[in-house]
């Protein structure tokens, strides 16, 4: 087998109560997953089969401080649930598909939407605006089994205190089963891949020194500060 010319790092999101970390392997996103979002975002809120973009690996960020990224004037917040499997596969019907989970934590989906819009426009990919680096920050992971599923519960955000985002995950179009099993017909799945299952209304703009507190019942908790640019 040829060596490698270099080590390059894991990324990794800590496991809530343990030393253990959960090795990323892919990012999957759902869009538009809550009918208010779609409607506030210009779209129809129907149940279209769901579309999906990914972010890198590598765009996973803890808690902290993260930079203003570049090439942006408007960048934007989506709280979302995001799912973590601990099992692979193919074709995985939605009555199996939370067998295949290995736990669940919040994520905020950083979006450039001048980039995004100006995409959109040209019906070009997203990459620009969704891709970038540290543009998925990841509170630690609660494992919880299949019947532990978060199928409802309050998912919010502020910003410096004042509620952006409120709602409730039983609002989501699609539902993590069904997520996971249209998924499956689409991409081999495989532990390591986390899945952003869609934000709610209330999406808006952040600007540098931004303190930034998502928050899902039975879940967790995710505290970002927005710094200098990077």
């Amino acid at each position: 087998m040829p060596t490698p010319l270099f080590d390059l790092p894991r990324p990794l999101v800590p496991v809530a109560g343990s030393d253990a970390a959960y090795p990323v392997r892919r990012i999957y996103c759902v869009g538009r997953n809550y009918a208010a979002h779609a409607r506030e975002m210009g779209a129809d809120p129907s149940r279209d089969p769901p579309f999906f973009f990914m972010k890198p690996a590598d765009a996973v960020a803890s808690a902290g401080r993260l930079a203003y990224p570049r090439d942006t004037a408007n960048l934007h917040h989506e709280v979302e649930l995001v799912v973590a499997l601990g099992r692979g596969g193919v074709d995985i019907p939605v009555e199996n598909a939370l067998d295949y989970v290995f736990g669940y934590a919040v994520g905020i989906d950083l979006t450039k939407r001048d980039r995004q819009n100006e995409a959109k426009a040209a019906g070009q990919p997203w990459e620009r605006s969704k891709a970038f680096d540290h543009s998925a920050p990841v509170s630690p992971l609660v494992p919880l089994g299949p019947h532990q599923a978060p199928a409802s519960g309050r998912i919010t955000l502020t910003v410096n205190g004042a509620v952006r985002q409120d709602a409730d995950l039983a609002d989501m179009i699609w539902s993590t089963a069904e997520i996971i099993s249209r998924l499956s017909q689409i991409w081999a799945l495989q532990p390591g891949d986390l899945v952003f299952t869609g934000t709610p209304e209330g999406v808006g703009p952040i600007a540098f020194g931004d303190v930034l507190e998502a928050r899902i019942q039975d879940v967790g908790g995710l505290r970002v500060e927005i710094g200098s640019g990077a």
